[in-house]
């Protein structure tokens, strides 16, 4: 950090070396924040005179993202379960098997046969396969733990990084039209990330708006049918054309095409600047929200015939892994992005 604060031909590509250029010294806490604040678009790689073949051999994509891999696991909470993200790809490997199992088992236990594999239409089909009061418990506990996990990550890693509260609010707008954006994926100049060291592409950020969009759109769809049931008293599945249909397929594409294209490009991308080790993470985060959405959209379409209640329980089993492994798999980059974002925007509030 040294050499590109002394250089700074990198000032202009992202929010990394703008911030960099307020310090003169950094802490171990500094660069915590500026790894996570980076965005791994690989574009000061490719502009860097001390990279390879210079003998600094300077590569600050690959240090920021293993960086960012280390801070995943010491603002993790509970402490002790940070080492899941040490073999993370195994981690989630292991998780989708074993929550298969599980609902797998709990439909063999509880769920009588003529029901798994019968035939249910009209509200509350899903229950005649698995009980309101069982998926409830499930779903809640699971997805209660992972925000609690998740929030007091963010919280640790504010802490720790000396995000303060003033100009909060500028901060908080100037970060979520940041993400919403996906503003630092453009490469500093508008034509997006280097593919390679002569090619750009906007394809990144369009596919990583995707999943964003996808998932927050999946998320409202549960949020929409807790009202539904909860508030109105209907029960799922819904008309195909109700709001928390509607949501869920819009958001179902963009989990399904953006994780996709996602993988699509890491196979294309140089290898130079990138952090291959981290790449187990990286694929077995996309593979689980492809087969959440995948699963679902099957559901959507066979919940009327023999096969909903086993596309239902693996469905149900993705959604489980997914939500056990949020707060210790890729999805975290997100919350310590966002964090550093708002420090970012709070400092140039205060001029440093």
């Amino acid at each position: 950090m040294t050499v590109c604060n002394a250089c700074r031909y990198c000032e202009g590509l992202c929010a990394t070396f703008q911030a960099m250029s307020l310090k003169r010294s950094f802490e171990d806490t500094d660069l915590d924040y500026l790894a996570n604040l980076c965005h791994n678009c690989t574009a000061c790689f490719h502009d860097c005179q001390y990279a390879e073949p210079h003998e600094f051999n300077i590569n600050v994509p690959d240090s920021m993202a293993a960086l960012r891999a280390d801070t995943y696991g010491r603002y993790a909470w509970p402490g002790f379960l940070a080492r899941l993200f040490e073999r993370n790809g195994l981690v989630v490997s292991l998780v989708t098997a074993l929550s298969l199992a599980f609902m797998l088992v709990l439909a063999s236990e509880w769920i009588e046969p003529n029901a798994l594999f019968g035939t249910h239409t009209g509200p509350g089909a899903f229950y005649e396969v698995i009980s309101h009061g069982a998926m409830v418990a499930v779903a809640g506990g699971t997805f209660g733990f992972s925000t609690l996990a998740l929030y007091m990550g963010f919280r640790r890693f504010r802490k720790a990084t000396g995000a303060g509260t003033s100009a909060m609010a500028r901060a908080i707008i100037g970060a979520l039209r940041d993400v919403a954006t996906m503003k630092y994926l453009d490469g500093g100049h508008g034509a997006g990330c280097n593919v390679t060291e002569e090619e750009f592409s906007n394809e990144r950020r369009v596919y990583h708006q995707l999943t964003m969009w996808g998932f927050l759109l999946c998320f409202a769809a549960t949020c929409v049918a807790t009202v539904y049931d909860y508030g109105l008293a209907r029960a799922a599945p819904y008309p195909l054309f109700s709001l928390p249909v509607i949501l869920g397929v819009l958001g179902g594409i963009g989990l399904i095409v953006g994780p996709a294209g996602l993988f699509v490009i890491k196979q294309r991308m140089d290898p130079g600047p990138m952090r291959l080790a981290q790449y187990g993470m990286d694929y077995a985060f996309l593979a689980l929200l492809f087969m959440v959405s995948s699963t679902g959209m099957m559901l959507l379409a066979v919940r009327e015939t023999s096969l909903m209640g086993v596309t239902l329980v693996v469905h149900l089993g993705f959604v489980l892994a997914l939500f056990l492994t949020l707060p210790y798999g890729k999805f975290v980059h997100g919350v310590y992005r966002f964090a550093a974002l708002l420090r970012f925007h709070a400092d140039r509030s205060r001029g440093g």
